[in-house]
């Protein structure tokens, strides 16, 4: 799911800023227009932060991802509000790891759609689909027939929700959706997810969703408690619930990187 994306019918609307543009930008991406770079830059200018955090969780997918291929033995990968595909894709780094990694990408963005050519550049002994369907419909989902025939819910899943769930408003579920998609599927599959948080830099971040509200993308940001609900009931790993530049950082990862830089909680968790 990404917010502010499309006009009705579902042409994609170049006038107007969108998350995943705006992510593309700032990461040093080539899929966005002048409005999306108009919004980040006035988003720089009141966290100057933000590219920091957007590539500290940007490192944390690349990170749990390959913990999960490598460490966890896990070969089939649901990845929801996947974005603007940009290399290296969760494919790419689940089957660097594994070959025979299996993934199905979840967006409702026609940008994400017309470029999902990139997300579909398989290993021939793995396999990976699109589903063009909204997170806040679960069922649609799960009922595709891409999720179907590409993952085996005899074995093992992880899904990931990764940048997407500060987009989802109290009236939406957040929490409620998640156990939804999760429900499904076996013991021993995996919850991977990173949760936009204020409480480390309330005031420049705070400033930060004031323009993505005022450009129609309103956001909820969650505190340490309100994260934790996401993951009730499942077997945290270790080192738990942290800030995703402290999430088992690795490399030049984390180096430099000041919690009050970083916006963004992240944890992994198995289901028992």
């Amino acid at each position: 799911m990404s917010e502010g994306s499309a006009r009705p019918g579902g042409r994609i609307d170049t006038g107007t800023a969108h998350a995943a543009r705006i992510y593309d930008y700032i990461l040093g991406g080539k899929d966005y227009y002048p409005a999306d770079q108009e919004a980040a830059d006035a988003m720089c200018r009141e966290w100057p932060a933000l590219p920091v955090h957007m590539r500290a969780n940007r490192d944390w997918m690349n990170r749990a991802v390959r913990w999960l291929a490598e460490e966890a033995g896990i070969r089939q990968f649901l990845d929801i509000g996947t974005g603007i595909p940009t290399s290296p894709n969760l494919h790419e780094i689940a089957q660097s790891a594994a070959p025979d990694s299996r993934v199905v990408y979840v967006d409702n963005d026609p940008l994400v759609l017309a470029l999902a050519q990139g997300l579909m550049n398989s290993t021939p002994e793995g396999r990976t689909s699109y589903v063009e369907a909204d997170m806040r419909d679960p069922q649609a989902v799960l009922g595709s027939p891409a999720f179907r025939d590409t993952l085996d819910l005899g074995a093992p899943v992880a899904l990931t929700v990764v940048a997407i769930v500060h987009f989802l408003l109290d009236e939406h579920d957040a929490v409620g959706l998640v156990r939804r998609l999760l429900e499904p599927l076996p013991a021993g599959s995996y919850l991977a997810m990173t949760i936009g948080t204020a409480d480390f830099a309330p005031k420049e971040v705070g400033r930060v969703a004031l323009e993505y509200a005022a450009r129609g993308m309103p956001m909820r940001l969650r505190t340490f408690a309100e994260a934790e609900e996401f993951f009730a009931g499942t077997e945290l790993v270790e080192p738990g619930i942290v800030q995703v530049h402290r999430w088992r950082p690795g490399g030049a990862d984390a180096e430099g990187v000041r919690d009050e830089d970083v916006a963004m909680y992240g944890a992994v968790a198995r289901k028992a």
